[in-house]
C-alpha cells in the first residue's frame, strides 16, 4: 500500500480514534451531574490540553507548516512531540495536508473545503460534515514529498513521525497514570482517563477540526484572502488563537492571527515568551503596512478595530 493511499485498516483505527472519545465526550455530561467533577481530574486534563493544543498551534502550525519561526532544536523536538499526544496524525501527515488547503484554500483540490459540493443549504451541510470530520477518511491522502520534503529530510520530526503510536499511548496514559498515582486507587485512574484522555482528546479535536469548518463557513471577514476564511472570536481561546482565521489566511507566515484590537491570540504569547528566552529566533511578526493594506476596507475606520499596536509590532 502506498504511503499515499490510506488502507482500510487505517481508516478503521481513524475512526475508531474519532468515535471512542466522541462519545466519552457525550457521556461526560451526565457522568459530571450525576458523580461530580473533581478538581483534580479538571487540572490534569486541563494541562494535557494546553501542552498537546499549543503542539498543534505552536508546533505543527506556525512552525513546521508556515515557518513562522525557527526554534532551537530541543524546543523543535517538543513541539513535534507534544503535537503528536494530540493524537491529529504524525507532524509529516498534518503538515502536508494544512500545506495543501493553503495551496488550493476552497477550490479544487482543497483537502476539506466546505465549498466542496457547492452553496445550496444541503451542499453546504453535507461540506460542513466533509470539511469537519469526512476528509480524513479519504482514501487517496496528499503526496508526503510533495507537499513536506523538508519535513521528511529533518531526521528529528521523521523519526518522531515514525515512532507516533508511542506519543498516541503517553498522550492516553499520562492521565490515568498520573490520576492512579495521585489518589493511589484505580477509580482515580479510570477518572482521570475519562477526562483526561478521551474528553480532553475528543474536545481538542472538535475545536482543530472547528476552524476547518466554522471558519470557512461563519464569522467576520476583516482582510483580503483568495478563499472564504473568516475570524470567529468565541472559538480564540480554546483554539489559542487559530479561529482569526482570515488573516491567517491573508498573512500564512504571520506568528501572530489576532492582529486586531481584543483578538487575544494565546499561541503567539507563548512564541513572544519563547523569543525572550531564546528559544526561538527569525519569529515573523505582523508588518502593520501589510495588515492595513489587507483591510477590508468597510472594516477601517474604527478605533476599537485598529490594527496591532506600536507594542505588537516586530522590535
Amino acid at each position: 500500500m502506498s504511503e499515499d493511499r490510506q488502507s482500510r485498516w487505517q481508516r478503521l483505527l481513524l475512526g475508531l480514534f474519532i468515535l471512542v472519545p466522541s462519545l466519552a465526550l457525550a457521556a461526560a455530561v451526565p457522568v459530571a451531574w450525576g458523580w461530580g467533577l473533581g478538581w483534580r481530574d479538571v487540572v490534569i486534563a486541563v494541562v494535557l490540553y494546553v501542552i498537546t493544543g499549543l503542539g498543534i498551534t505552536v508546533g505543527y502550525h506556525r512552525h513546521f507548516t508556515h515557518g513562522s519561526f525557527k526554534a532551537a532544536r530541543p524546543l523543535r523536538i517538543a513541539l513535534a512531540i507534544a503535537g503528536s499526544m494530540a493524537i491529529e496524525g504524525p507532524p509529516v501527515r498534518w503538515v502536508a495536508d494544512h500545506r495543501k488547503h493553503h495551496r488550493f484554500s476552497d477550490r479544487e483540490g482543497d483537502p476539506h473545503s466546505p465549498w466542496k459540493y457547492g452553496d445550496s443549504g444541503l451542499a453546504l451541510a453535507k461540506g460542513f460534515w466533509h470539511a469537519h470530520v469526512g476528509w480524513m477518511f479519504d482514501v487517496n491522502q496528499t503526496p508526503l514529498p510533495q507537499y513536506a520534503p523538508d519535513l521528511l529530510a529533518d531526521r528529528d520530526v521523521a523519526r518522531i513521525s515514525r515512532w507516533f503510536p508511542l506519543w498516541v499511548a503517553v498522550s492516553l496514559l499520562a492521565a490515568p497514570v498520573i490520576g492512579g498515582a495521585a489518589t493511589w486507587s484505580w477509580q482515580g485512574a479510570l477518572t482521570a482517563f475519562l477526562w483526561g484522555s478521551l474528553v480532553r482528546v475528543a474536545l481538542l479535536h472538535h475545536v482543530t477540526w472547528s476552524v476547518n469548518s466554522i471558519c470557512h463557513l461563519f464569522g467576520k471577514r476583516q482582510f483580503a484572502s483568495r478563499d472564504r476564511s473568516t475570524n470567529v472570536w468565541w472559538l480564540s481561546l480554546p483554539s489559542f488563537g487559530e479561529s482569526w482565521h482570515n488573516l491567517h489566511h491573508a498573512e500564512p507566515t504571520s506568528a501572530r492571527h489576532g492582529v486586531l484590537r481584543g483578538q487575544a491570540d494565546p499561541s503567539a504569547w507563548i512564541i513572544r515568551i519563547l523569543e525572550r528566552l531564546g528559544w526561538a529566533a527569525d519569529v515573523r511578526w505582523p508588518d502593520p503596512t501589510r495588515i492595513a493594506a489587507r483591510r477590508i476596507p468597510t472594516m477601517r475606520g474604527r478605533d476599537d478595530n485598529s490594527a496591532i499596536s506600536s507594542r505588537e509590532r516586530p522590535s
